[in-house]
């Protein structure tokens, strides 16, 4: 397979870990994911991933239960640590090299995240995972995504969850709704879609950072999103 970008910024939900579970990490999951990371990291591609915490601790709801936001989201962003030690683990598993580096100081469990120590651990072959989100109380994990694919330069932001794309409507919940094979940011904006966070699309739009939304959870679907395939949706 000839890669259709040479650098991507995978951004993985922390939920989609949990698998059949419900809660945590789901090792079959995790394991089907860093082959599927690892077959692309095979084809040249340079790979940067964010991963959320939602599987472990979401900020926003713990502040719902009566925690601190700051101390809820600081909570939030060590779950993505966990998150991101595990898919290292896993990617090291299948023969892959990846790199833990964290927006907020935990060395030796993974070093200080920079832009340019990012584009160097990339350019080295190295699949650099950028965990702690942007080592900041309220701003999410697509924020943070979104961040990083603009910091490393990234080609596009491939957001991997369960549906297979952006629709009219929740899929889950309106039969009826239609799937978007491209949509434009501005459209996503006059429709009120929740692709992501306003700050995190803001961003991407601004920076001309194109997002395509997709299944990760169908075995092969990765591989074809970077052959170009009509995978997904297209934001643009």
């Amino acid at each position: 397979m000839t890669p259709k970008y040479h650098r991507i910024l995978l951004k993985l939900s922390g939920e989609s870990l949990m698998g059949a579970q419900g809660y945590g990490i789901d090792p079959v999951r995790l394991n089907d994911y860093a082959r599927e990371i690892k077959g692309l990291a095979d084809s040249g591609t340079g790979i940067g991933i964010v991963i959320g915490g939602g599987n472990i601790f979401r900020g926003l709801s713990g502040a719902a239960k009566g925690f601190d936001r700051v101390k809820g989201d600081q909570m939030g962003m060590l779950a993505t640590v966990i998150n991101s030690l595990a898919l290292s683990s896993a990617l090291e598993s299948t023969g892959a090299k990846a790199r833990v580096l964290t927006s907020i100081g935990m060395f030796p469990i993974g070093e200080p995240y920079s832009p340019a120590r990012a584009c160097e651990t990339i350019a080295d072959g190295t699949i650099a995972i950028i965990a702690g989100g942007t080592g900041n109380p309220y701003f999410t994990t697509d924020t943070a995504a979104a961040l990083r694919a603009v910091e490393i330069k990234a080609e596009v932001m491939l957001k991997g969850t369960r549906v297979d794309g952006i629709y009219t409507a929740d899929p889950e919940k309106d039969p009826t709704a239609t799937k978007f094979e491209s949509i434009s940011y501005d459209e996503i904006y006059n429709r009120g879609l929740k692709i992501m966070d306003l700050t995190a699309t803001t961003l991407c739009r601004d920076n001309g950072m194109k997002i395509i939304v997709f299944d990760m959870d169908t075995p092969g679907n990765l591989l074809k999103v970077l052959g170009g395939d009509n995978i997904g949706t297209l934001v643009y």
